[in-house]
């Protein structure tokens, strides 16, 4: 595996800048009690929601305009293979492919054919 974002097309699996950024969220279902008490129960099968935010920045302006074409191609309904960090992993190469959908992204236009793309992901849980 390789660390990054496996997109089809020329694109092939790309890598982040070093800023990527993960947001850990445990969803729970909370009763309140009037005497001070709380109750807590996990919600759902997978309960912790994560997010992801990542930046490509000054990359070549083909290589955004490939990202750019398969992320509008998913409409953020098709689940995208994201390879991250994962020393826990029981497999020798510490990484684990995890399957997000993309929130949403935006595309600066920094200079010449140099563009930057920043992409905010969530993890999705299917087959």
């Amino acid at each position: 595996m390789a660390l990054g974002l496996a997109l089809s097309g020329a694109a092939g699996t790309v890598v982040p800048d070093k800023t990527m950024s993960r947001k850990s969220a445990p969803k729970v279902l909370l009763a309140n009690f009037g005497d001070g008490y709380e109750q807590r129960v996990a919600d759902g099968i997978n309960t912790v929601k994560e997010t992801y935010t990542l930046s490509f920045r000054n990359r070549p302006k083909l290589l955004i305009d490939d990202m750019i074409v398969q992320l509008d191609a998913n409409k953020g309904v098709t689940a995208l293979v994201f390879t991250i960090p994962d020393t826990n992993n029981t497999t020798t190469t510490g990484e684990k492919a995890i399957k997000v959908v993309c929130v949403d992204y935006s595309t600066n236009y920094e200079h010449d054919d140099f563009y930057s793309l920043s992409v905010n992901l969530r993890r999705v849980f299917e087959a």
